[in-house]
């Protein structure tokens, strides 16, 4: 639930970011002028591109909780079996245990979205974000049908 809090936060910070900066852009189209409207148009650029860049992240983690639900509702979520130190982090060693046992149902089975979710949760346990994002596109491609990579 707090990721879910902060995630909401941080994005209504960036909608206020975004109106502040496009409406400075705005400001400075009006002025008219050559130099004016060139910054003007070039501020107005940042605004969307960091629209754009929420929006497919939104998407991004709508779909990859909606993959989630449907798996959990199936009872196949991954089980958590991580060896934690002390204070709570994930041992390297018995994370890179379970990444190898993912690895290879995911070899197995490398058509299959479910294995796919799975690796990803063990390379977010192993820290590796990109792979953890590229597993998860991988999973989201399969369940949605679409051809990899798209």
């Amino acid at each position: 639930m707090r990721a879910k809090i902060s995630y909401f936060v941080t994005a209504a910070v960036l909608v206020v970011y975004f109106v502040l900066v496009g409406s400075r852009g705005v400001l400075l189209i009006e002025q008219g002028t050559l130099l004016t409207v060139t910054f003007g148009v070039a501020v107005l650029i940042l605004p969307v591109i960091g629209i754009w860049f929420l929006w497919k992240n939104t998407q991004f983690v709508r779909k990859a909780n909606a993959l989630a639900a449907e798996l959990d509702a199936e009872g196949g979520l991954p089980v958590d079996e991580l060896v934690r130190t002390a204070g709570g982090r994930i041992d390297r060693d018995s994370a890179d245990a379970v990444f190898a046992k993912r690895r290879a149902e995911t070899e197995d089975a490398p058509d299959d979205w479910r294995c796919w979710f799975r690796l990803a949760v063990a390379y977010h346990d192993a820290r590796d974000t990109p792979r953890a994002r590229k597993a998860m596109q991988r999973a989201i491609a399969l369940h949605e049908g679409r051809p990899l990579g798209v």
